[in-house]
């Protein structure tokens, strides 16, 4: 084993490693995402992407320890950043745009098909699996915000699960994705919002 890997840090995505300047971590986090567009997980290694970000693999080493510390990374910057959580003072509009922004992520920008891959690749690799489970559960919360402030607004009942409603708007679009793989686009993406919104209005998401 390398000198270079024989350091025992928290488990990668639990805390921010310390000393970590901005400038690397971006530079990493876009050398990961060049090295998995290009070989996939399979192909995905520290010296590659530390020779992609023109970093030292130490560094890698030290702040991310393996590929499943920079995919963690990746994963928890796409949670926060690729889809953003509208804020239009309506559930209606805000749940419209919600659903069209996941369409477009998978239309028409890479990370999107890296996520399709990853979820394949979950299916035999438990580490990936782990990985996306806390993904969908960093974003699912985030997004969550919009049903939160539609309760506060009382356009939504008060019981209403906030994270059951964004699962909602997001699994139709899923299952055209990865199941029948059907196109998808803002019709769906709108039909889908759409239908969420009576059924949390009619109580079909309130908390079990």
């Amino acid at each position: 084993m390398s000198p270079e890997a024989t350091n025992d840090p928290p488990a990668p995505g639990t805390v921010r490693p310390r000393g970590r300047t901005e400038r690397v971590r971006q530079a990493v986090v876009a050398a990961t995402m060049t090295e998995l567009l290009a070989g996939g997980y399979g192909e995905l290694t520290v010296e590659r992407v530390a020779a992609t970000a023109g970093v030292a693999k130490s560094t890698v080493y030290r702040r991310w320890r393996d590929t499943g510390g920079l995919l963690a990374e990746w994963l928890d910057g796409m949670a926060a950043e690729e889809i953003p959580i509208p804020d239009t003072g309506s559930i209606e509009e805000d749940l419209r745009r919600f659903a069209i922004e996941i369409t477009r992520v998978y239309t028409e920008l890479p990370a999107g098909d890296m996520v399709l891959a990853l979820i394949a690749e979950a299916v035999r690799n438990s580490q990936i699996a782990g990985d996306l489970r806390d993904f969908w559960r960093k974003r699912n919360d985030r997004a969550a915000e919009i049903a939160r402030r539609a309760i506060a607004r009382e356009e939504l009942p008060e019981d209403t699960d906030p994270v059951e409603v964004i699962r909602a708007v997001a699994a139709p679009i899923y299952y055209r994705l990865l199941v029948t793989h059907e196109p998808i686009d803002e019709a769906v993406a709108e039909q889908a919002a759409a239908a969420v919104l009576a059924g949390a209005r009619a109580g079909a998401y309130a908390r079990r």
